[in-house]
């Protein structure tokens, strides 16, 4: 079995599933950041370190470690505008001589697009201040690519669902909200298709410095048609609409701000890939067989 050396910049349900998908194949050599002390741990039978990384706090050793890994996973957030793995390594990573180095944005960099399909190519205008952290470090990842001929790519995440994080759960919980804004579209990917789509991408013939990829399914609709399909497959009475005025949670009120249909051609040409889960259908019903 082929080893492969993979440092993960966070350890969330994109990367976990990421390295569950890789150890089906590789023998994976694992490191990764977490906010705890740095300490060794185990997951999918695979013995790693975690590194202690937080803001301006972090283990030391990741300069020196890093340098053994051929593949590097970005999927820290930014934290008050500023992409925290750029602030502390910057020079490190210029100077690596790695085969892939990939940062996971997000659609949120596209803005408000009054419900009408986006590509890579479309106008980007975030509204919101993640947005534009996105933005800002997306950006600083592609000038460090063409200035140093690095294997960078950016993938722009849709909303992301999974067996952990769902619509079932919340309505499970008697978490979930459903708001009154029928004609908002959105885009949404299963986790899944995230990591069959950065497995794919670790053949160097993919690789093109600084380049953009969107993830999203096959299906931009509103949230109201998903929360109906939802409701229906949990037997479960829906609650009343919320009103975008009496949402209290800022984060969920800046994500009504953008609707627009994120298009998934790019991926689809590029890498010839066909989707697990092409609609949340397809993706609420397999979460639900291993639900209960």
């Amino acid at each position: 079995m082929k080893k492969i050396n993979i440092f993960c910049f966070g350890f969330g349900q994109v990367a976990k599933n990421f390295v569950y998908n890789l150890n089906k194949t590789y023998d994976v050599n694992l490191a990764i950041t977490s906010r705890d002390k740095t300490q060794k741990k185990k997951i999918y039978g695979i013995n790693y370190i975690s590194y202690h990384f937080l803001d301006d706090s972090f283990d030391r050793e990741i300069l020196k470690k890093i340098k053994n890994y051929d593949y590097i996973l970005v999927s820290i957030p930014p934290k008050n505008g500023m992409d925290i793995v750029i602030k502390n390594f910057q020079e490190t990573l210029e100077i690596l001589t790695t085969n892939w180095i990939t940062y996971l944005s997000a659609t949120s960099v596209y803005g408000d697009h009054n419900g009408e399909w986006v590509d890579e190519n479309s106008k980007v205008n975030p509204l919101t201040e993640n947005g534009k952290s996105r933005l800002n470090a997306e950006k600083i990842w592609i000038n460090i690519a063409k200035k140093k001929n690095l294997p960078i790519q950016i993938f722009r995440l849709s909303g992301i669902y999974s067996q952990e994080r769902n619509i079932l759960e919340k309505i499970k919980s008697g978490s979930h909200q459903i708001i009154n804004k029928p004609n908002h579209f959105f885009s949404r990917i299963h986790v899944e298709d995230i990591s069959n789509v950065l497995k794919i991408t670790l053949d160097s013939k993919y690789i093109k410095p600084g380049e953009i990829y969107n993830l999203s399914d096959d299906y931009p609709c509103s949230n109201i048609e998903i929360a109906n399909y939802a409701y229906e497959m949990m037997k479960v009475s829906k609650p009343k609409m919320i009103e975008i005025n009496e949402i209290k949670n800022e984060m969920l009120r800046n994500f009504y701000k953008d609707s627009k249909k994120v298009s998934n051609k790019k991926i689809k040409e590029v890498f010839s890939y066909k989707l697990k889960f092409p609609t949340y259908k397809e993706g609420l019903s397999r979460i639900y067989d291993h639900f209960i």
